[in-house]
């Protein structure tokens, strides 16, 4: 049978293999997938040992993004502006075919399931770091009127600007730059709310009817949904449904087959 694996550190935590299970169970494809807790130091080997033992596919979580990103033969063009490969397929000849559906996962949560539609809004994503990276290309391409990038480290948030210039201007400043500022969608890369914690964010950031959504997911709503409901969005969730997204991405470039999500997301809301 066909293997297929996430691996992290941790990754107990995981819904991957529930998700892929119901894929496969979905498009009729038989495969086998697990969630494999793999340390940074032990990628490489762990990678080598997966993929000689009929491993078809793999995906990478946090910390082991940036190693995959290393560690493939070839590239996506996303996966290149990413930095970052959260998606492996192993190609006939033996090669690895590194991928980064993040991007791609959270636009069809946002424009698809959501019914947004991000072209002219004004956009902010907090947060410079390796998630933010995986989203600032097809955030750029879905054309909105200015994409803003905050971040402590105002120098971390520059180099995003200047390494995506070539699809598009990003405008980079620290959080306290955006006082007086207003968006239409403000995107959560950061961290922070899963330990309850927030950037320092600016009263009146978010415009009327403005979304809120939390790249990060949890069974309860995390300190950045719950911001965004006190601030009066119209739309304010989490990063479920992207989780989700990214997924069907990733199974589609290892099968060929694009499965249905919206049952696979309502039963995990549920």
């Amino acid at each position: 049978m066909d293997q297929y694996a996430v691996f992290g550190f941790p990754i107990g935590h995981s819904k991957s293999p529930l998700i892929h299970q119901q894929f496969a169970e979905k498009t009729e494809q038989l495969l086998n997938y697990q969630a494999v807790e793999v340390r940074p130091e032990a990628f490489d080997e762990a990678i080598a040992d997966f993929f000689q033992t009929n491993g078809k596919g793999l995906n990478c979580t946090v910390p082991l993004k940036e190693l995959a990103f290393e560690i493939v033969d070839q590239l996506t063009e996303r996966a290149q502006f990413s930095g970052a490969v959260n998606t492996i397929k192993k190609m006939n000849d033996g090669s690895l075919l590194g991928d980064n559906t993040d991007g791609v996962g959270l636009l069809s949560d946002l424009c698809d399931n959501l019914g947004l539609s991000l072209e002219g809004k004004r956009l902010l994503v907090l947060g410079a770091g390796g998630a933010a990276r995986g989203i600032l290309g097809p955030l750029l391409e879905a054309n909105p009127s200015i994409l803003w990038l905050a971040n402590r480290t105002v120098s971390k948030a520059q180099v995003m600007k200047e390494l995506f210039a070539p699809i598009g201007y990003i405008h980079s400043s620290s959080y306290e730059d955006l006082a007086g500022q207003q968006f239409d969608v403000i995107i959560n890369a950061t961290s922070a709310s899963l330990t309850g914690e927030l950037p320092p964010l600016a009263k009146g950031l978010l415009a009327e009817k403005g979304v809120c959504y939390d790249l990060a997911y949890s069974q309860e709503p995390t300190a950045f949904v719950r911001w965004g409901e006190e601030q009066g969005a119209a739309l304010s969730t989490d990063g479920l449904g992207m989780l989700v997204e990214q997924a069907a991405h990733a199974f589609k470039l290892w099968r060929g087959v694009m499965p249905d999500t919206s049952l696979i997301r309502a039963g995990l809301r549920g």
